[in-house]
């Protein structure tokens, strides 16, 4: 027993590890936007597909890996995954333009099939009572990636070239790639089908289109010809591909999966929350840095000092998702989901409300800390238990999907109230539109907290079913 355990906690070991090599790359560009935009010459407007095509091609290849993950073998495809993302991060450290840096952060993106592989080989491979606090330290570093990516990123932009954002980023991973190849086993649970191309490219063309529409929607006008024009498509790809799915002996993507209660209600909070969680990360350094004999507000922080505004919540989060494992497993994972959302809207409440003082905004991290690494670990949980084993990849790589898309739209409804408010004779963004933004995340959480109330967690609805026939009986 002494042995399988040991063998469990490498494998957890390795996946974390190879979950914050992605996580770390997800948000680092994000400080290094304006020196990226300096040193090669481009505009602002193309400097931001150095994140947008990254969030694009993990949107449209989660999904997909992990499918092809359950068919063909989860450490298979992790180690392909990784291997893929390491020749992104090589390439972006090594660009000569703005175009090749785009064309391999949008290899990069590719990366983002790490967690929902993750999740799935868990669900294969661990013990039942080992799961949920498994998936809660892998959730959890999905969060602690992205803060940490910023605290580096800041340092590394204030001491040294956007270059090594990259360089960083290609260690952890190639050395997770070896890790996962040799150490984590190769799961026996695999679906014997086909893969989907039709359903691939429908829902790919679907999601690109949106996530267009959304990234660009600001720049171009929400009502101009192009952006209603790509909703339209969008729309038309995305429903051509549920036809399409209903239709076909072997979907990539079951569309009865997603309808069942449990699955659909934590993808509907996957939406909200990322709105929720996306805009408070993303605004705190941009708040912070803002100097206030300019503009009255902020506190005129270096790159490196901003980043370092979001490290108490990144630690609390790395904690958070291991608990919320342990507390659903007592009481069902729907509750800490809820409790976790409660928590960030009272963190991005206080954020509204309270930051005229560094120790204010301070005082809010650790609570948005606990609480974005409540709802990442419950929602894996709760979506890894409401499927197949065999239909885990896919099932966790549309709700990723899903969180992305909210991430989206929060960033583009913070970007557009910043932009709607300014201060007088600067252009500059003024304090009530960020304190708007910020109020604006806590509605949506608290709108993802009572969603979450009504996410039956299966093991209970199991318990019904068994109990009521032989009531019946």
């Amino acid at each position: 027993m002494q042995e399988g355990r040991q063998h469990y906690n490498v494998t957890l070991a390795i996946l974390t590890f190879a979950g914050l090599a992605y996580a770390l790359q997800q948000t680092m560009v994000i400080p290094a936007l304006v020196a990226l935009q300096h040193d090669l010459g481009t505009t602002t407007t193309w400097v931001t597909w150095v994140l947008t095509v990254f969030l694009l091609v993990a949107s449209v290849a989660t999904p997909i890996l992990g499918k092809l993950g359950d068919q063909y073998g989860k450490e298979r495809l992790l180690t392909i995954t990784l291997t893929i993302f390491l020749a992104g991060c090589i390439g972006a450290a090594l660009a000569w333009n703005i175009w090749s840096l785009i064309a391999f952060r949008a290899v990069q993106g590719v990366g983002g099939a790490v967690f929902p592989l993750a999740f799935a080989i868990i669900r294969d491979e661990f013990p039942r009572e080992k799961v949920g606090v498994a998936i809660g330290l892998i959730s959890a570093v999905f969060g602690v990636g992205g803060g940490l990516g910023i605290v580096l990123s800041g340092l590394i932009v204030d001491h040294a070239s956007w270059r090594w954002l990259f360089i960083v980023g290609s260690i952890p991973t190639a050395i997770a790639v070896v890790l996962v190849h040799r150490f984590v086993p190769e799961s026996p649970i695999k679906t014997e089908s086909k893969v989907d191309f039709l359903g691939a490219t429908l829902m790919s063309l679907g999601l690109i289109a949106l996530l267009v529409a959304l990234t660009e929607g600001e720049t171009w006008g929400w009502t101009s010809v192009r952006t209603l024009g790509l909703g339209a498509v969008s729309a038309a790809f995305l429903v051509a591909w549920g036809v399409a799915e209903l239709h076909v002996d072997e979907p990539m993507v079951d569309m009865r999966m997603l309808a069942r209660r449990e699955v659909l209600f934590t993808n509907i909070t996957a939406l909200i929350s990322g709105f929720a969680m996306f805009g408070s990360f993303v605004l705190v350094p941009n708040f912070v840095e803002s100097i206030d004999s300019v503009v009255h507000y902020g506190f005129a922080a270096s790159a490196t000092r901003a980043g370092l505004y979001l490290l108490p919540s990144s630690v609390l989060l790395l904690f958070a998702g291991p608990v919320a494992g342990l507390i659903g497993r007592r009481i069902g994972s729907k509750w800490p989901l809820a409790i976790g959302l409660a928590v960030v809207a009272v963190a991005a409440g206080m954020l509204a409300f309270w930051n005229d003082r560094p120790w204010q905004v301070l005082a809010a991290m650790p609570l948005l800390g606990v609480g974005v690494g409540f709802a990442f670990a419950s929602m894996a949980t709760l979506i890894t238990e409401a499927v197949r084993p065999t239909e885990t990849g896919v099932a966790t790589g549309m709700n990723t999907v899903m969180r992305t898309v909210g991430g989206v739209i929060g960033g583009q409804v913070g970007a557009a109230l910043l932009s709607a408010y300014t201060v007088a004779g600067t252009g500059l963004p003024s304090v009530k539109g960020f304190e708007i933004a910020f109020a604006a995340s806590a509605v949506a959480a608290l709108i993802g907290a009572g969603v979450a109330v009504f996410v039956t967690p299966p093991r209970f609805r199991r318990a019904r079913l068994v109990i009521e026939p032989q009531l019946s009986d």
